[in-house]
């Protein structure tokens, strides 16, 4: 008689790896927990980056920045108006607009007040100014 070994886990080594995640956890969740501010403020700066890459590459197929008028919409949707010779690409530039981390569209104004393009939110408040959350947060602060 032959006897066969089933492979598999142990109930013993199932609940070490349960006390092990279960000890991450306590340690890593009321850090993350502890900072929802800091992950939208970092949320916002990706999107911009993201954004700031889908225009430029843009630029490089239409030779231009889109207008104030045309808005960031341009890089999902082909703006009227596109001028001779201009390769949009039908499938865009970026999968969707996101809004910034707290509801609202991100700004874009072309030309900018600070480059040849800005792109920013207004922070927590919706309003101009302000600090830590609230701080307005631009293409031109986001490295």
């Amino acid at each position: 008689m032959k006897h066969t070994r089933m492979a598999g886990f142990t109930l013993i080594e199932i609940m070490v790896v349960v006390v092990i995640l279960g000890i991450l956890a306590a340690v890593v969740v009321p850090e993350v927990m502890s900072r929802p501010s800091e992950a939208r403020i970092n949320k916002a700066k990706q999107d911009i980056r993201a954004i700031d890459s889908a225009l430029k590459l843009y630029k490089l197929d239409n030779f231009s920045y889109p207008t104030t008028q045309q808005g960031i919409k341009a890089l999902v949707v082909r703006p009227e108006g596109m001028p001779a010779g201009a390769n949009w690409k039908k499938e865009g530039y970026i999968a969707r607009l996101p809004n910034d981390p707290w509801g609202k569209p991100y700004i874009y104004l072309s030309p900018g007040l600070k480059g040849a393009f800005d792109l920013y939110t207004l922070g927590a408040d919706g309003v101009k100014g302000g600090s830590e959350e609230n701080a307005d947060l631009g293409n031109w602060q986001v490295d």
